[in-house]
């Protein structure tokens, strides 16, 4: 227990809860045995009798990803690092960990490419945050049910589509969606009815995408309104922080968001995500990780998942140069080298480890990019080509932030 060593990255859950001695959203979200609270590891520290045995303080070294002046994620060799526990700050999605994939250490470098696999063969590379999840958490028991109240005994679903809308109703969005579903479809063996989960921020395009997809398809949706269990309430924003959430999530209570999350990872075959603007989010990143993840049981031997993206034409006649932020699966595509002018809704197959950098086949920066990465001492070339020199040269010019917080001594 005294040679604990704990990299925290799980930053997509909730950090503060964590040093609260809580399970970030614990009423909806169950772990693992093989988890713990911070609690818990300070109990055991000193039970151990770390500090007057071993004299081994319980301290947390932490690294601040989105403040390129602090962290230390390409500059240092974290594996010499004393402190027992990392707190790697502000990772919020499937990027900042893949930061290590360029770090200056080759130690470093080799460690990270050995988790995530080549960034030139994305549908080869490991499934790493699926299946972390597969092994972390599952539903509390009340999603669980809500879950079970959806599916009614029924068969776990064949494929998930989540819809980001964002409040819109884009007849092209939900168009190229559908196209994207029955290509999905399409690809599955034998041609019974196939079932359907449905999950969307925006309730007034959900009646007409039921409508359309119950012609081929039997469609289940969890509407939160005719729930009657008992689910804690998590929904503590102001007026204008409603407001704002409403725009970004919908007006449903936020404990529906894990029900959905639950229940669209029960897909065996597939996870489309369409959207009004920026395809393939975080969200639906995870849910297909997780669904994937959940195809390698026992008796799902080398099963066959596939995670596609629906773009309808008007997101492509720019490319996908509006595919901005570092956590959309498809903002590494978004440079010079994106193809544009396009016509036809796109129907595309996504890996499910999204890549961080912009040196694989077909990718390139955006000019935001390009000068967000200048801030952290990357020059990236219109390709996407990193200037190793120069990182290594601007590493070698800046002094290591030390940032600890003492829980044990």
């Amino acid at each position: 227990m005294c040679k604990l060593r704990l990299l925290k990255v799980l930053n997509f859950l909730e950090s503060n809860n964590f040093f609260r001695g809580k399970y970030p959203f614990g009423d909806y979200i169950t772990y693992s045995n093989q988890t713990f609270t911070m609690d818990e590891v300070q109990n055991l520290w000193r039970q151990n009798g770390c500090v007057e045995k071993y004299g081994r303080q319980l301290v947390v070294r932490i690294d601040e990803f989105l403040k390129p002046a602090k962290t230390n994620v390409l500059c240092s060799n974290w594996r010499n690092w004393e402190q027992p526990i990392i707190w790697f700050q502000n990772t919020t999605d499937a990027t900042a960990s893949q930061f290590f994939l360029k770090n200056v250490h080759p130690e470093m470098r080799s460690a990270a490419a050995e988790l995530f696999g080549p960034s030139e063969q994305l549908h080869s590379r490991p499934n790493v945050f699926g299946e972390l999840m597969s092994f972390l958490i599952s539903p509390s028991p009340e999603v669980k049910e809500a879950v079970d109240m959806v599916l009614a005994g029924g068969p776990d679903p064949d494929i998930s589509l989540h819809m980001r809308m964002l409040m819109n109703r884009p007849v092209r969005a939900v168009q190229a969606a559908l196209n994207c579903v029955r290509k999905a479809m399409h690809n599955l063996p034998n041609q019974r009815k196939r079932r359907l989960v449905l999950v969307s921020d925006t309730p007034s395009v959900l009646q007409s995408l039921i409508d359309d997809i119950s012609r081929f398809a039997e469609v289940v949706h969890f509407d939160y309104e005719k729930f009657q269990g008992n689910m804690p309430s998590i929904d503590h924003d102001d007026d204008q922080n409603m407001s704002l959430r409403v725009k970004d999530w919908g007006p449903a209570p936020r404990w529906v968001a894990f029900v959905d999350f639950f229940l669209a990872a029960r897909a065996k075959h597939a996870v489309v995500s369409g959207a009004h603007r920026r395809v393939g989010t975080t969200y639906a990143q995870l849910i297909a990780a997780f669904a994937a993840a959940n195809q390698l049981g026992e008796n799902r031997a080398h099963p066959s998942f596939s995670f596609m993206s629906s773009f309808q034409r008007t997101l492509l006649s720019h490319g996908l140069s509006h595919q901005i932020g570092w956590g959309h699966a498809w903002n590494r595509f978004g440079g010079p080298l994106s193809c544009r002018n396009q016509t036809n809704h796109q129907c595309a197959f996504t890996p499910l480890s999204p890549p961080a950098w912009w040196d694989g086949p077909w990718q390139s920066p955006i000019a935001r990019d390009v000068r967000r990465l200048s801030m952290y001492g990357v020059g990236l070339s219109g390709s996407g080509a990193v200037d190793e020199d120069g990182l290594v040269s601007f590493c070698g010019s800046r002094k290591p932030t030390v940032r600890t917080l003492l829980l044990v001594q």
